[in-house]
Formats: C-alpha cells, structure tokens, sequence
C-alpha cells in the first residue's frame, strides 16, 4: 500500500512538473501574427478557433458583424475594452488588426486572441487560439463567445 501511494505521488509530481514546464514554453513562445494579410489557419489540435475559413471546419466561429452606425475605425477600441474586461492583455494594435493574450489562472498557460477588421464585408474576424498542447477544455470558443456577447451588449453586431 505505502509503495502504491510513493508511486502515486510521484505521478502527481511528475504531471505538475511536466504543466509547469508546458506552461513556461506557451509563455516564451511569440504570439502568431497574420499570414497573407489574414489570421493564420488553426493548427490540426482542436484548442483554436477562427471565423476566416471554412465554415465546415470543426475550428470555424462566426466574424463579429459591424453595426451600421460604428465607424469602423471605432470598432477595434471598443473590442480593445471588451478583450480587456475579459481579462486579456492587448498587445498589438493596427489599424485593422488588435492582438491580445490571455494567461490561465492555474499554471499561466498563454492563449492569444486575434481580431482582423475587414471593413469591406463588415465584419471583424476573429481567432483564439493555444499556444502549446492539444486541448484547452472548449475555453478559446468561450472566449470568442463570450466576446461575442459581450459586443451585442455594447451595440456590436451578431
């Protein structure tokens, strides 16, 4: 019994040991950036989301739509405020483009949120995603979702 419960410990150590050092990695990594003038395409792991591919992908969200009244230039300050009353820290801003990441309580982990404005179609594309491991628990489509709502509250479109 007292070797089931040193061997048991140890797994425990070692689960937490291996969280820790995954956590630091997602932190030094650098955030995705745009490829080709868009949001990059999700990786096969299903801890991302993004509304500018196939709507048929298991990854795929809904753009945020752009209310007639909001100039488009506004709309990525007030989605600024929003990912920052989520918890997130924006961390570049274009003038069609906002990036911002979010730690994980437990650990630290970094998942980064991804905002493209195409003011052409009047949307605002969307990407969340991990940076390392393969599942986040559904918790990148919460947060677009949560944004989501949170940009219908605030007069935002769907």
């Amino acid at each position: 019994m007292k070797a089931v419960l040193l061997i048991l410990a140890a797994l425990i150590l070692l689960a937490v040991i291996t969280l820790a050092v995954l956590a630091q990695h997602s932190r030094s990594q650098a955030p995705p950036g745009r490829v080709d003038g868009r949001l990059p395409p999700c990786p096969d792991s299903p801890n991302c989301v993004c509304s500018e591919y196939p709507a048929d992908s298991a990854h795929h969200v809904e753009p945020l739509r752009l209310p007639a009244d909001l100039p488009p230039a506004a709309a990525l300050d007030r989605l600024g405020d929003q990912v920052r009353a989520l918890g997130g820290a924006v961390t570049t801003v274009q003038q069609d483009y906002l990036a911002a990441s979010f730690r994980s309580r437990l650990f630290g982990f970094v998942d980064d949120l991804q905002l493209r404005l195409d003011a052409q179609e009047g949307v605002v594309h969307v990407r969340s995603a991990s940076r390392v491991g393969r599942s986040d628990l559904g918790v990148n489509r919460q947060r677009v979702e949560a944004l989501r709502q949170r940009w219908r509250e605030t007069g935002g479109g769907g």
